[in-house]
């Protein structure tokens, strides 16, 4: 794996991540584009979904997709009259959705385990390879952080 990779994690409720998976795209924080300026060639991201449904109550708190994003352009998708939220090509790899409960304990991005949901509420942000890995690692029906 390129040392250069960085490890992305993108907040987004369950409904939304599943459109994303199906049209292979990332889009973060209602469509900013900055954020997704971030990111580059071969960075992977995570979905952490704590919601299933926008605006809905019902909780989801898992990993939702996986994928690596495949190139350095960012563009424009007319959503809506006046909405063209800023979107990324992303390969999603096979995957299983995972609570993010079991593996609280051993991630180091969350640094007050109490309150764990903390750094979530950024809605995008970098992680290190050590807690990529321990989520790819539950989350992929293969390794695929070892092949490559």
């Amino acid at each position: 794996m390129n040392t250069d990779t960085k490890y992305w994690i993108i907040v987004a409720s369950k409904d939304h991540v599943k459109t994303g998976l199906a049209e292979g795209i990332a889009q973060i924080c209602h469509g900013k584009a900055s954020p997704l300026k971030r990111m580059r060639k071969d960075d992977f991201i995570i979905y952490y979904s704590g919601k299933q449904t926008l605006g809905r109550p019902e909780v989801c708190q898992e990993f939702t997709a996986i994928g690596k994003v495949m190139d350095d352009e960012i563009y424009q998708c007319r959503v809506s009259e006046d909405f063209y939220p800023s979107r990324r090509n992303i390969e999603f790899l096979p995957s299983k959705d995972v609570s993010i409960l079991p593996l609280i304990p051993g991630l180091n991005f969350i640094h007050n385990k109490k309150s764990w949901g903390y750094p979530f509420r950024f809605g995008f942000f970098e992680i290190n390879r050590h807690d990529f890995e321990l989520i790819s690692s539950r989350m992929l029906q293969k390794d695929y952080a070892q092949e490559n």
